[in-house]
């Protein structure tokens, strides 16, 4: 109890002082060097109290993921592509998710697909609704150090945080509703009343979802209940027979007056024979209530079958045998062997039996079906790994052949999908092509993943071993994502584009004029190449992004070094704002 209570209040101590920085660092118009300042405070602070209470959970799977975490908490002081940096976010959360998985007693290095979407969804419950459990029930306010001074200052702190929410709002509908109450409220308080809710709101926030998650990360879940981690593990033959305070099976049997011996001395023999003995049914019940059954199961024993959960739950009318699985894999494989071989002569044919062939257009062909393919490939995975875990226990080893054959071919043909998924991209960004946008390079970034996942299935489910598939898909998907924020995708999309500038293709110059500061560096030098409609669309461009950063001001919260490599371009080529472009600085 003591232990407990210490964690609650460190926690609780330690998100209210996260609270706050956050108040400090996010509350820059553009972000930057904060969000990396921000997670390593975080995370840190998550490290020092699982090092004071939970030692166990600094395992090398959760320092691996905390440092993937802080990896892509760095790019936003080094990459300024706002999707890239949405990428980079989805994965800081989906990593927090799984990080959560020692504390739940599953090991993230063996758990499944299944496992890390709890974790991700337990993350966002417990930072939600675990701060009533800290503040309700894990810190006793009662026995918290300190004297008459120190619980009446916490019973402070608890009355303003309720009632200064409720004086801000109501304040605010009757300074709305009277103009004089409001001109005199404002005299005697000149203090703008909405920055300081703003404040209020974005510190209470962060501390109450930094709370949760700490308690999530730290709270021993699993574990016995409280009162009966005192109790010996064996007991005596005395208190086996006298049993607790409430007394006995015999002693409360004995205590009933229908029961004494003294009552059966007075009782006449009809009188004994007509009394009906106790129903067996109640002397059971009273009998299990005194004496617990030792082989139901524990809080412990059910998370470990957290562990390794399978269908077994599940009514077998939901569960798949080799019929099955022969037809839903069987009858996809059937259509996909369908569309390969209408796929293979153009692949193996060229750019040229494209072109050849009558009413068949190359954009049609590029732009028509990328898109397309690249969703398909991305549903057969979830099916494959679906169809697997519902495999019937029964007929476990049959099926299971069947689906490696059939699931393997699956693969085989898919790779010949994606194969042409990418030779349109590559209509779709060559020399005959219109030129490389995002929309088309994260997808080829996605299929890149898809394609090493692919192999990795083909390595452990198909061999038998499921177990270690998630692991391996969520650290090739930190790689892939890892490896493209290393290469700069902005920058690469407009070396492409220039390249096939030069080439004599068509430059959309305002689009990739529109790229983030990333791509600037590259850009710049080239736009005195272009022709004059072209460069004056570039360079207008450039212009309302210098407006843009002097509206936004300097901020070392802010810094990041692509956009600090554009304001040094800008000004060697000295960019500004004409007559036509109005930049104020700001207050």
């Amino acid at each position: 109890m003591k232990e407990r209570n210490n964690t609650g209040l460190r926690i609780a101590l330690v998100a209210i002082g996260i609270g706050l920085a956050a108040d400090y660092l996010l509350r820059a118009e553009v972000w930057g060097l904060n969000i990396l300042v921000f997670n390593l405070l975080f995370f840190a602070s998550l490290g020092v109290i699982a090092w004071r209470h939970r030692p166990d959970l600094l395992t090398k799977a959760n320092i691996s993921l905390t440092a993937a975490i802080l990896f892509f908490a760095s790019m936003y002081v080094v990459r300024a592509a706002v999707e890239l940096l949405v990428f980079d976010t989805f994965a800081i959360l989906g990593l927090m998710g799984v990080l959560l998985l020692a504390n739940l007693k599953i090991k993230a290095h063996i758990a499944g697909t299944f496992h890390y979407i709890a974790g991700i969804a337990w993350s966002g419950v417990t930072s939600v609704f675990g701060p009533f459990l800290l503040l309700g029930s894990d810190i006793d306010w009662k026995k918290t150090s300190g004297g008459a001074t120190s619980k009446t200052a916490f019973a402070a702190l608890r009355g303003l945080a309720i009632a200064l929410p409720l004086v801000f709002i109501f304040g605010a509908l009757f300074m709305s509703a009277d103009a004089a109450f409001e001109a005199s409220v404002n005299k005697i308080i000149n203090i703008d009343l909405s920055m300081v809710a703003g404040h209020v709101m974005l510190a209470s926030t962060f501390a109450w979802l930094s709370a949760g998650y700490f308690r999530g990360a730290l709270k021993r879940f699993g574990t016995e209940p409280q009162a009966t981690d005192d109790v010996p593990e064996t007991a005596s033959e005395e208190e086996a027979a006298h049993g607790s305070e409430g007394g006995s099976f015999v002693d409360r049997m004995t205590a009933e007056p229908a029961v004494t011996d003294e009552h059966v001395i007075d009782s006449t023999v009809v009188e004994h024979i007509n009394r009906s003995d106790p129903p067996a049914a109640k002397e059971k019940e009273l009998f299990e209530s005194i004496i617990p059954n030792s082989s139901a199961p524990t809080f412990k024993s059910r998370f470990d079958k957290w562990q390794n959960i399978d269908n077994s739950k599940i009514p077998a009318i939901f569960t798949l045998g080799t019929v099955e699985i022969v037809l839903l894999l069987g009858l996809l494989d059937l259509l996909f062997v369908s569309f390969v071989s209408y796929q293979i002569p153009y692949l193996f044919g060229g750019l040229d039996l494209v072109q050849a062939t009558p009413d068949f257009k190359l954009s049609e062909y590029a732009r028509r079906g990328f898109g397309e393919i690249v969703f398909a490939s991305a549903l057969v995975l979830p099916i494959l790994l679906a169809s697997h875990w519902l495999i019937r226990s029964s007929v476990k080893s049959r099926t299971t052949t069947v689906f490696r054959v059939l699931a393997g071919a699956q693969i085989v043909l898919l790779f010949v999908i994606m194969a042409s998924a990418v030779q349109r991209l590559v209509i779709l960004t060559g020399e005959s092509g219109y030129g490389l946008t995002t929309i088309r390079f994260y997808p080829m970034v996605f299929m890149t993943w898809l394609a090493v996942v692919l192999i990795w299935f083909a390595a452990t489910v198909l061999r038998g071993a499921r177990n270690r598939f998630a692991w391996g898909a969520l650290w090739a998907a930190v790689a892939v994502l890892g490896v493209t924020n290393l290469m700069n995708p902005h920058a690469f999309i407009a070396e492409t584009n220039l390249q096939l500038m030069r080439q004599g293709r068509d430059f959309d110059a305002y689009y990739n004029a529109t790229l983030s500061d990333d791509a600037l560096p590259t850009l710049i030098g080239s736009f005195d190449k272009l022709d004059p409609e072209d460069a004056r669309s570039a360079h207008d461009r450039l212009k309302w992004r210098v407006c843009e950063k002097i509206r936004q001001g300097s901020d070392l919260r802010s810094w990041n070094l692509s956009r600090n490599k554009a304001d040094y371009l800008l000004r060697t080529y000295n960019v500004k704002p004409g007559k036509d472009y109005l930049c104020e600085p700001p207050d």
